[in-house]
């Protein structure tokens, strides 16, 4: 709420600084770790860092991109989370080798590097169209932008567009409460409802202790590891193909599409695991690698449909 708060009245810019250079932070701190209270902060530093490129990001990405494409350019966010995730999959499995201990240093370092790239970068970016109007209404500053943005002269309607949104959100006191009113209720459940089914679809449970989960039925440390790297491999592949469709078919077809293959697999594992998963015994090799190979299925549904249109869908 703090970092919604800054977005609007400094903009997106200031936002992405900020948490860029907390995400900074936060990795030096767990990089030099000689105690939990320090490994504690760095969670912390890293919690409020997400929470304000998370939302001045994809706020930044839909105000710069054509209406046509805003889809494709907003699942990029996705597509490089996944690529983040990727990349500490990949660390992880090499840094598990360092017999003497402080390999999980590197892992938590290496977080500053895109932080740093974030945060430099954003220095030399310019603020949106509808930033400049809002705050400084600045209608030619924001025609020029515009203009190079879209490589053509041709933007007043894009402009009064603009103007007029800007315009009309300056008549709006109160916006909470107004959004609270009876004919705003199914705007206002889409919004609440969809990131919410987006967390509990057990996504995060592959994002974060996929290692643990496959140690658990079989698989040994350095299995584990690598078929955490295959899923994310799949979840990657799955994002590039959703950039591709998701502004020809629309979200809700993803939605639906997306939401049955994660059932599907979910039910599938469930009963794999039923009926061949003891109590203090592994599994059987060739079940649980058929375990790791519905979970790319579950992961590659989440990653073209319900990763990336969550974001989208309130929209």
């Amino acid at each position: 709420m703090v970092a919604a708060s800054i977005t609007r009245r400094y903009g997106r810019r200031v936002s992405m600084l900020i948490g860029g250079t907390v995400f900074v932070t936060g990795s030096v701190f767990g990089s030099a770790a000689v105690n939990v209270p320090m490994l504690i902060l760095n969670r912390i530093l890293l919690g409020i860092g997400l929470g304000f490129t998370n939302q001045s990001i994809l706020l930044y990405l839909s105000e710069m991109a054509r209406p046509q494409y805003r889809g494709a350019i907003n699942n990029g966010f996705e597509l490089c989370i996944s690529l983040g995730i990727l990349c500490a999959n990949i660390l992880n499995y090499f840094v598990i080798k360092i017999t003497a201990g402080w390999g999980w240093r590197i892992s938590l370092s290496m977080a500053a590097l895109p932080a740093a790239f974030l945060t430099i970068g954003t220095i030399f970016l310019p603020e949106t169209p509808s930033f400049i109007i809002q705050r400084d209404g600045d209608t030619d500053k924001a025609r020029i932008l515009l203009q190079k943005l879209r490589g053509t002269t041709s933007v007043q309607k894009e402009l009064d567009d603009l103007v007029s949104a800007s315009n009309l959100s300056r008549t709006i006191k109160y916006p909470f409460g107004k959004i609270c009113k009876r004919k705003y209720r199914p705007q206002l459940v889409i919004a609440l409802l969809v990131p919410f089914f987006n967390q509990v679809t057990g996504i995060n449970v592959m994002n974060f202790y996929a290692p643990v989960m496959f140690g658990t039925i079989g698989l040994k440390e350095t299995a584990s590891l690598f078929s955490s790297v295959v899923t994310r491999l799949c979840a990657t592949c799955a994002n590039i193909i959703a950039m591709m469709v998701v502004d020809r078919f629309g979200r809700r077809k993803l939605f639906i599409v997306g939401g049955v293959q994660m059932i599907l697999s979910q039910f599938t594992v469930g009963a794999i695991l039923a009926a061949k998963f003891k109590d203090y015994e592994d599994m059987d090799n060739e079940y649980a690698y058929l375990v790791l190979i519905i979970m790319c299925v579950f992961v590659a549904g989440f990653a073209w449909s319900w990763g990336p249109s969550h974001i989208l869908g309130p929209c």
